[in-house]
């Protein structure tokens, strides 16, 4: 037996991307730990990562050939097949649902599995482009809000690296459940620290990282707007706004501060159930800090009012001019790289007049046939719908139409797969090449196969070839190496890439993308807003053109919560990546708890409690009751990802969160709005 140690990188959804170091006996995993080929991540990862990758690549829900239904949908009653067996009855099924309904019938349903550039959309959206099916809006699951509001505040210019943070005087780590999903900002944050610096939290939830802050506001989910408002009014008070930085850098100043002083600090203290002074004290360590750093979270943009949150968070830094090669905002990272989409992706392909659905529709549309035509083929990939969509008992209902052919491409059986008639076993990304530009840092990574593909198993480039093959689509861009589609990615001959190409960056060094003068991107140091103005934009004519004139400024918008009177909120868990990492599905046994003050739970009788009833007019779910002063009066909290299997009702959290309810920007879900009762079970 030999042991051999190759370099990887983690796929999973994680602003981190750590670099890996992967152990290897006689082609199975056995290790798994942190590399230095990323000096950010410093040899360091998740214990998920290190504790449950062998499962994830070897445990028994793997997938390793190809499956066809022989069951009732859900069933999980599936007979092995060949690969050309399989792409022939993929082949026959939809194309005659072409021949019927023509190519929209048709539809990608894929979210964010893997993050690097060619498993997550790159063959993929080149074989549906050419096909004509349906496009998917998918960032309205996650993602699309705080992109939107980034990019009508900065453009298309990068924010400052996280390692900032290490160096910060006060850092504010805003809607982040940082220790399970951020881990080495973290790291960072306690770095400065040491140094003498301060850390504020701003979270509704009392997580790890907030119980070693210096400061924990915990504002009801919502009113995140409000509080960045009164910060703002609050900074002014203490002289603290940049006027000479205003006025050279900053459009739409004189209405946004309008708006904001809309919220004095006492409404806005009463309204987010906040102290006043938490308030006055941190816009008085913003006003003092030098260096500042703000990280806001994924957290942070999923409500109702998420958009405009995001752009208060950010605004801040602009007000006080403090954003520089020291002081800035952990965000845009997406922007630090040249990356090239449409060659990657190939949209030049499409169609014209092909629609687009957006992604929290599609429970709905699976369900009924109210569009035109109706879905008639759905291929998953990269997702798991039923666990991690809202409305999830419609999606579930959609999913066992016997009269829509669908395709599964999947690691693991997960529940979603379930349900298809059609499963096409993929390889992890251990076992595949792939090219990695992070979410949350400003390094680019390549990774090479560290071991062979379980059984039958095959990278997601190389099923959507052999799928481009079988429909008899012949063009060269579908015949082109994984290192091909490394340089089709990125823009090589951009500076930031040092003369190094995608294809050929080692995989034992992470490359760092710098500006003029070989210093890390920073903003109004060596890049500047992408705005249309070239200025920081606080009133946004980008968002009121795409998302209606009531963008063009953040602003509260309240919701009537007199029925079901608790706010749920749904955080990271610090036992999988959404629904990844659980293995094959947990049992009841490994539900997440629900997290509910004391003064809540006394209030409807439930001391003595061992489980309850949480539950709205969109579903029931039954969760074992912990009671915590973690979360504060009316709101209550459980972690998302679980399987369907965790929950006696066959529900998960998902299924208390409406699908029509949507965020101010992007359309984008609101996980982190939704109202409920609690009742004993």
């Amino acid at each position: 037996m030999t042991l051999v140690e190759r370099a990887s990188v983690c796929t999973l959804d994680c602003p981190d991307t750590c670099s890996l170091t992967v152990t290897v006996e006689d082609g199975r995993l056995v290790k798994v730990r942190g590399s230095k080929a990323l000096p950010y991540t410093e040899g360091v990862i998740c214990t998920k990562v290190a504790h449950h990758s062998e499962a994830f690549v070897h445990g028994p829900g793997r997938l390793t050939h190809p499956l066809r239904r022989t069951g009732e949908r859900g069933s999980g009653k599936f007979a092995r097949v060949s690969w050309d067996e399989a792409l022939d009855l993929v082949h026959t099924r939809v194309a005659a649902v072409i021949d019927r309904y023509g190519p929209q019938a048709v539809m990608p349903l894929n979210y964010a599995g893997p993050h690097g550039m060619l498993n997550y959309d790159s063959m993929s959206l080149r074989f549906f482009h050419k096909l004509g099916a349906t496009q998917l809006f998918r960032g309205a699951l996650c993602g699309a809000v705080r992109s939107e509001a980034w990019f009508g505040s900065y453009g298309s210019a990068p924010g400052i690296g996280p390692e900032a943070a290490g160096e910060a005087a006060l850092n504010v780590i805003w809607g982040n459940n940082a220790t399970v999903s951020n881990l080495h900002l973290v790291r960072q944050a306690r770095a400065a620290k040491r140094k003498g610096g301060r850390l504020a939290v701003i979270d509704p939830l009392r997580t790890k990282i907030a119980t070693q802050a210096d400061l924990h506001l915990a504002p009801l989910p919502g009113t995140d707007v409000v509080l960045g408002f009164a910060l703002a009014t609050e900074l002014e008070r203490l002289g603290a706004h940049d006027r000479d930085f205003i006025a050279a850098h900053v459009l739409g100043y004189d209405e946004y501060m309008a708006a904001a002083r809309g919220w004095p600090l006492a409404k806005a203290a009463e309204l987010c159930r906040v102290s006043a002074d938490d308030i006055r004290t941190l816009a008085r360590w913003m006003a003092e800090a030098d260096p500042l750093v703000i990280a806001p979270g994924n957290g942070l943009e999923r409500g109702l009012n998420g958009g405009s949150a995001v752009r208060v968070a950010i605004a801040l830094p602009a007000l006080m001019g403090k954003l520089d090669a020291r002081s800035g905002i952990v965000l845009g990272s997406r922007f630090a790289f040249p990356k090239t989409a449409d060659r990657l992706t190939r949209p030049d392909l499409i169609p014209p007049g092909t629609r687009t659905l957006n992604i929290l529709d599609v429970g709905r549309h699976l369900e009924t046939d109210e569009l035109d035509p109706p879905l008639r083929a759905v291929f998953i990939y990269n997702h798991n719908p039923i666990v991690v969509h809202p409305d999830q008992a419609r999606v579930q209902r959609g999913l066992k139409r016997e009269d829509i052919f669908t395709v599964g491409i999947e690691i693991a059986m997960t529940e979603s797969m379930h349900h298809c008639d059609v499963v096409l076993p993929a390889a992890t990304h251990f076992e595949c090449d792939d090219l990695y530009a992070a979410y949350g840092h400003h390094w680019l990574q390549r990774a090479e196969a560290a071991l062979p593909p379980a059984g039958e198993a095959l990278p997601n480039t190389e099923i959507f070839r052999r799928l481009a093959a079988r429909f008899g689509f012949t063009d060269p861009c579908f015949n082109v190496s994984d290192r091909e589609l490394m340089d089709d990615a990125i823009d090589n001959a951009d500076p930031r890439m040092q003369g190094i190409k995608a294809s050929e960056i080692s995989p034992r060094a992470a490359l760092r993308m710098m500006g003029p003068g070989g210093r890390p991107l920073a903003l109004f140091d060596n890049v500047f807003p992408g705005t249309p103005s070239g200025k920081v934009e606080l009133a946004s004519g980008t968002l009121a053109k795409r998302w209606g004139e009531s963008a063009r400024l953040p602003s509260y918008r309240s919701r009537d919560h007199a029925k079901f009177p608790l706010a749920l909120i749904s955080p990271a868990s610090d036992k999988r990546i959404s629904s990844t990492l659980l293995g094959a599905g947990g049992t009841a046994s490994e539900a997440p708890p629900l997290f509910m003050n004391p003064r809540d739970v006394e209030a409807r009788l439930l001391n003595g409690a061992k489980r309850v009833r949480v539950w709205n007019d969109h579903g029931t779910v039954i969760l074992p009751l912990k009671v915590t002063e973690a979360v504060a009066p009316g709101v209550v909290a459980s972690e998302k990802g679980a399987w369907l299997a965790t929950s006696p009702t066959g529900n998960t959290i998902s299924a208390l969160v409406s699908a029509e309810l949507r965020a101010d920007l992007a359309q984008g879900a609101c996980f982190n709005d939704t109202a409920v009762e609690v009742e004993a079970a």
